[in-house]
């Protein structure tokens, strides 16, 4: 879905007060009624507020509904982009706007910048968007309920998401830096690297086929398990490293004073994976986690045996034998980590629920966009100056 941000300059504080006031409607409201819109906003004289929602209806952040019982408007995904934008302008978390560099089955994926004009990801998930079909064919568990909301669905995943990422990343795994959260979007640190979908060849694939192993047996240690690690989730950062060589030759040449007495450099090039999308993970101790353990660990043998014709000698892991290392060696339980920092196991249930409604209980890969989720060297142009607008 296209992110255009050139109304979010011209939006004053009237307009933003009318847009947030139709969001907060919408937590109760399919479609907010116009005086419910009025009040919450606290604006005064009703041609204020209507020329507002006339602003906000002409580029497409809320819109009426045809034939609805009363007169109303529901906010738009173009609504609570704009919202969470603002959120992140105020806190200077994004100054501007770049290119769309991913785009998965339930998310898309933008270059954005800070004042300074440093590099971040904006990840903005847009949970229902392909299966509102679906959704709608399993409306039982969903009626009358708040979490049947693509809002309050698409905010869960990104409180989710940014709640592994930190914990994740505080110990110690390779995943990117989360930066800031605002409803259903997150903003992360931007990396120089590869989806593994796109990379034909690699130096070593046992060594890496080792090392994302080792990382899914990791995760297990610390009670969590990806539920969605394959090719389109792993990117692979490629650095460089100078190591000195010396021949005897330049050495014989070196005592008669003819060559230099320093060894010479060459660059030996390393593959470092970095994990990403986590609003499939889930713990250890969940019904089906070894159903989604073995997925998480086929998948791996499965694209290194079809992409790098690599099968490894050693059987499993197995599901049974890696539960046993859960919280030993140093290890925490990040899932009850996660859990107690916010993220209950209420809204992880009423998510997975959705998720399935929708079909995205992950292993999505084969049928994801080209471009889903990771992004490539040639990709990462700068952000485009699109200031983020002024208040």
């Amino acid at each position: 879905m296209r992110l255009d941000t050139k109304a979010l300059r011209y939006l004053n504080s009237e307009d933003w007060r009318v847009l947030a006031a139709v969001e907060q409607g919408s937590k109760n409201h399919e479609v907010v009624p116009t005086p419910l819109i009025a009040q919450i906003s606290g604006l005064r004289g009703g041609t204020g507020v209507h020329k507002c929602i006339s602003n906000l209806a002409k580029v497409d952040l809320i819109a009426r509904v045809k034939n609805a019982k009363y007169d109303g408007y529901r906010l738009t995904y173009g609504g609570i982009d704009y919202l969470a934008l603002n959120t992140y302008r105020k806190r200077k978390d994004v100054y501007s706007v770049g290119n769309q560099i991913g785009v998965g089955k339930e998310s898309d994926i933008f270059v954005v910048a800070d004042e300074k004009g440093r590099q971040r990801v904006l990840k903005i998930h847009r949970l229902g968007r392909i299966s509102f079909r679906t959704v709608k064919a399993n409306r039982d568990y969903l009626r009358n309920r708040h979490s049947g909301s693509w809002m309050y669905m698409s905010r869960l995943a990104a409180v989710k998401e940014f709640t592994f990422m930190k914990a994740l990343r505080v110990n110690g795994f390779p995943v990117p830096e989360p930066l800031a959260q605002s409803r259903h979007t997150l903003v992360m640190s931007l990396i120089d690297a590869f989806p593994l979908r796109q990379i034909s060849s690699v130096p070593d694939p046992p060594s890496l086929y080792a090392e994302l192993i080792s990382m899914i047996l990791r995760l297990a240690a610390y009670g969590l398990i990806h539920g969605d690690f394959n090719e389109f989730n792993i990117l692979i950062e490629e650095k460089s490293k100078n190591t000195p060589t010396e021949n005897p030759a330049s050495r014989e040449e070196s005592l008669e004073g003819s060559a230099s007495q320093y060894p010479r450099p060459t660059s030996e090039v390393t593959l470092t994976p970095i994990l990403i999308d986590f609003p499939q993970m889930l713990s250890i101790d969940h019904p089906n986690a070894e159903m989604y353990f073995d997925r998480d660990v086929n998948c791996v043998k499965r694209f290194f045996e079809k992409r790098f014709h690599f099968v490894s000698d050693e059987p499993g892991p197995f599901f049974t034998v890696s539960k046993t290392s859960v919280g030993k060696k140093g290890s925490k339980r990040l899932d009850i980590e996660v859990e107690a920092s916010g993220f209950s196991r209420k809204m992880a249930k009423e998510l997975e629920t959705y998720m399935k409604a929708v079909h995205v209980d992950g292993n999505e890969g084969a049928t994801k966009e080209d471009g889903t989720e990771g992004y490539s060297e040639d990709d990462k142009e700068k952000a485009e100056g699109v200031s983020s607008g002024d208040e």
